[in-house]
């Protein structure tokens, strides 16, 4: 069977009668088996699957299907779907089943999606490369020996691969964005609050955001406008109204594009910084006004959303405790060593590392010179990046300054693994929108992404741009 890239020829097949979705599924599902190597899935819902697909088939033919009939979607192992294993790819969730269905993925579901199965991914999210996930890397399906970037690892290399159409992830500092740039793939994280977290298995709850992985910005816009929007389970979402994305992908008159200086270093891959200037002379030979800008704060970003962010992991996986679900130890014999037992097998290593960095971060004597420092730290770069983009329609730089990197690479230099992420955090610190879209690939075939960044709430102007971007590259 051919491959699609979007929901519109996947509709278009099935309504020309040359395509049903239980082909289509079982196509997915034979691919899944064939690339199982890639470790892309850790559950798949073959019964499950098969049975809705038919279910959808009867619907679409009776005229009743809703927007997303025929797209087949993986969720990240983060993501609650009730009476379906969820582990966050960590041991200390063994055999624990979600009691309930997370906000986004019941709107899919609502909308008749297919939810192919759960993706394999950082442990908690927390990491760049998905080298930290319990149950092993994910494969990069363009060079095996290199990794698909983090923590979304897992979403990514499914639709890059082709074992489905689209995939949830979640992005912390950059956990869509960058491995949608290492794969070739389109990677949008929303606006903070823009998506309900409900449902969610919490990082750092203040950061985290639901996040689509398409091969088009069409979906890409579709299930944004599906899964955005009030939520009576979560009080943090916002009631804004949810604009018609999919309706508003016309890019009207010229932009205003400043470029970050910071962003051109020498220690950004050379074909990296080549592929971001090919693209703004583009647009600059197409009328619009392409400038320069500074972002000072830029060595701080890092260093800000690492103290902020462990902090928070400190509190939120406190309910891990083996205690009341999920793994606990054998050797325990008391109700403390139950707890200290359950976590240290339970956990992995970065896992553990970033709870030790949080609680201290948290401490006494300390709280303020770190926690309390870094949140007002976090206040001026988001000032600074609301600033830029008051004065410009759009920031664009690279999505990572390297393309994927071997499996190993950063092993014991964890400051060189965070570095993955310099140009991604600053943009998760503010709460603002960002998409990774493919614009080439390095002279060893690997991709690039370039990350575009506009203004709160401003994701139809971000895809539109976005789309645009790419149809005249």
């Amino acid at each position: 069977m051919k491959s699609y890239t979007s929901l519109g020829a996947i509709r278009q097949d099935i309504e020309a009668g040359n395509l049903t979705l239980a082909e289509l599924t079982e196509a997915y599902l034979q691919r899944i088996e064939e690339k199982a190597h890639l470790n892309a899935f850790l559950e798949v819902y073959v019964d499950e699957a098969r049975q809705h697909a038919a279910e959808v088939d009867q619907k679409i033919k009776a005229g009743t299907a809703g927007r997303l009939a025929g797209m087949v979607v993986g969720i990240k192992d983060v993501l609650c779907h009730k009476d379906h294993g969820l582990q966050s790819a960590s041991k200390i969730l063994d055999g624990f089943k979600s009691q309930f269905t997370a906000t986004a993925v019941q709107r899919l579901l609502d909308e008749d999606a297919v939810i192919i199965g759960r993706q394999n991914c950082d442990e908690f999210a927390m990491g760049s490369s998905n080298e930290n996930s319990a149950f092993g890397p994910v494969l990069n399906d363009a060079d095996n020996e290199r990794v698909p970037g983090g923590s979304s690892g897992g979403s990514a290399v499914a639709v890059q691969a082709d074992l489905c159409l689209a995939s949830l992830g979640t992005d912390t500092g950059g956990s869509v964005r960058q491995p949608a740039s290492f794969t070739g793939i389109y990677g949008l994280k929303p606006t903070y609050s823009r998506i309900s977290r409900y449902g969610l298995a919490a990082y750092a709850s203040s950061f985290d955001c639901i996040g689509i992985l398409a091969q088009s910005i069409e979906d890409t816009a579709l299930l944004l406008e599906i899964m955005s929007g009030s939520d009576e389970f979560d009080s943090t979402v916002s009631q804004q109204e949810v604009p018609a994305y999919t309706s508003s992908l016309s890019q009207e008159g010229k932009v205003k594009v400043a470029y970050l200086k910071e962003s051109f270093s020498e220690s950004v891959q050379k074909e990296i910084r080549e592929a971001t200037e090919s693209v703004l002379n583009n647009l600059k030979g197409k009328g619009h006004e392409v400038s320069e800008a500074s972002f000072d704060l830029l060595d701080y970003a890092l260093p800000t959303y690492y103290i902020l962010t462990t902090a928070e992991a400190s509190s939120n996986l406190s309910r891990y405790d083996g205690v009341r679900y999920g793994h606990r130890s054998d050797e325990a014999t008391d109700l403390l060593s139950v707890y200290k037992k359950s976590r240290s097998e339970g956990f992995g290593p970065e896992v553990k590392k970033r709870i030790m960095l949080g609680t201290f971060a948290l401490s006494k004597g300390h709280y303020d010179a770190y926690y309390t420092k870094a949140q007002q730290v976090r206040r001026l770069i988001k000032e600074e990046i609301d600033r830029l983009l008051e004065e410009n329609d759009f920031l664009v730089l690279p999505t990572s300054p390297t393309t994927a990197f071997k499996f190993g690479q950063f092993e014991g230099d964890s400051i060189a693994m965070y570095l993955s992420d310099v140009f991604t955090v600053s943009f998760s610190l503010a709460g603002v929108p960002a998409i990774s879209v493919p614009v080439g690939k390095d002279e060893r075939g690997l991709p690039i992404g370039l990350q575009i960044v506009s203004k709160s709430f401003g994701e139809a102007e971000l895809l539109a741009f976005a789309k645009y971007l790419i149809d005249n590259s």
